[in-house]
């Protein structure tokens, strides 16, 4: 361990908070509506007549409706693709809230972030232990021969496709285990695992992210860093379940383990 880990530690548990209390953040978020749920383009509480085309999401409506794009009241039709964050600067905005563009496995939809969220408000911290070296080990990650998809449950009900890259390899407790990890454009290893606290004194399952492994594979699984997923915090995110395999079967009393 290194003389600054438990400050540095610090440092990344303040910005947890800080960027999942931001009005934008993950507490904000109200609503996650799929638009071919809505054969007419109603979607629930916003306005206008949103329709997914198989490339973009088209936009229709009259400048009473109160919508804006890009800082301009909307009056007729826009083309709108994908918005790729940060969520306070998506372009379709109906007064404080913003409307955020997505599309999972071609289909379409449309998040509300609201400021004046009653998680917002209600939000009080992330329950988190103190930093202990005892939980940040050697790790080595081994990938697979090309990615494997698996499909998952989703938090929302739903199920998706998820990309496995290989598997991360570490002792902890005295045995060595394994989990395997995601490796979203080839960068840090992204691990969605469960372990014995897992729905009675933490969330129901958690995420770990663990540094981009050198050229031998070598990285360090840091659970001091294990965090809550989005869906902790607000019910419309889509977080994918732990795959088979990576449920732990000790005690991970590290990290974050729910809301305050």
């Amino acid at each position: 361990m290194t003389t600054d880990a438990p400050d540095a530690w610090k440092r990344w548990h303040e910005r947890r908070v800080e960027t999942a209390s931001a009005p934008y953040g993950l507490l904000a978020l109200t609503g996650t509506h799929w638009i071919e749920d809505y054969p007419d383009g109603r979607l629930p509480a916003i306005p206008g007549v949103w329709v997914a085309e198989e490339d973009a999401v088209v936009l229709t409506a009259t400048e009473a409706d109160g919508l804006t794009v890009a800082g301009r009241p909307l009056s007729g039709e826009v083309r709108l693709t994908a918005d790729h964050g940060p969520e306070a600067e998506a372009r379709v905005a109906l007064g404080a809230k913003r409307l955020v563009v997505l599309v999972r496995e071609g289909v379409w939809g449309v998040r509300v972030y609201d400021p004046e969220s009653a998680a917002r408000r209600a939000f009080r911290g992330i329950e988190a232990e103190p930093y202990d070296p005892r939980w940040s080990v050697p790790g080595r990650f081994t990938p697979y021969e090309g990615t494997r998809t698996v499909r998952l449950g989703n938090a929302d009900g739903r199920e998706r496709g998820f990309e496995l890259a290989g598997e991360l390899t570490f002792t902890l407790a005295g045995r060595e285990r394994t989990l395997k990890v995601a490796r979203p454009e080839g960068g840090a290893l992204w691990a969605v695992f469960a372990d014995a606290t897992s729905g009675d004194t933490s969330f129901r399952f958690r995420f770990l992210f663990s540094p981009s492994p050198d050229a031998e594979g070598r990285t360090t699984v840091d659970f001091n860093r294990a965090q809550l997923p989005p869906c902790a915090f607000a019910d419309h995110f889509l977080c994918p379940f732990p795959p088979p395999g990576n449920t732990l079967d000790a005690a991970i009393e590290a990290g974050e383990r729910r809301l305050g």
